[in-house]
């Protein structure tokens, strides 16, 4: 697997995973903020979609060709991070798959180092290469999956990347508990040092 390869292999593994997220919850879950600045699980998968559309479409003088409302000027502030009610998640879903093809099609045509501008970054960095982006948007992918993993886990407890996570400590329920009542011990004992 040359470096291509890799980059894009891990950009599409963010992308699966970041859809798992939504699998078995209702739509006021995948919908609701879970956090005071309103972060949710869909509207994270229709941030990244939409972004992924900018940074391998236009950055490439490759325009996907589909309109996206929420990020045209006169649009709210943060529009992209969160879902209308009368977006369904179908919708949602499709776009994060239509900019998915939209991406891969991009990175198949072009050599690593392929240039690009990135029209909203300031002028001094702006002017990129498809390695440059493919690193970017692994990174962006990988920011928004640890917010996934978040909202999930305060959703329905659900952790890691699937069931049986090598990466996730086998704990039960209890030892769980108590696991997070030694680290809430800690930080009071911490804090009283103060």
């Amino acid at each position: 697997m040359d470096e291509k390869e890799r980059l894009h292999h891990y950009l599409r593994v963010r992308r699966d995973n970041l859809l798992g997220k939504l699998d078995g919850l209702s739509e006021y879950d995948i919908r609701r903020p879970l956090t005071p600045t309103g972060t949710n699980l869909l509207g994270l998968v229709k941030h990244v979609a939409s972004v992924e559309l900018g940074y391998f479409g236009e950055v490439f003088g490759r325009p996907s060709g589909r309109h996206l409302p929420w990020l045209d000027d006169d649009a709210s502030p943060d529009a992209d991070m969160w879902v209308a009610a009368d977006e369904s998640t179908d919708f949602i879903v499709e776009l994060h798959r239509f900019a998915a093809a939209h991406s891969d099609a991009t990175i198949g045509a072009l050599p690593l180092n392929a240039p690009g501008v990135v029209p909203w970054w300031p002028e001094e960095r702006r002017h990129v290469t498809l390695h440059q982006i493919l690193v970017h948007m692994v990174a962006e992918r990988a920011q928004h999956l640890g917010h996934a993993d978040i909202l999930r886990e305060l959703i329905d407890g659900s952790a890691g990347q699937r069931l049986g996570d090598p990466n996730l400590t086998v704990r039960s329920a209890e030892e769980w508990a108590a696991h997070r009542a030694a680290i809430e011990a800690a930080a009071r004992a911490a804090s009283s040092n103060e």
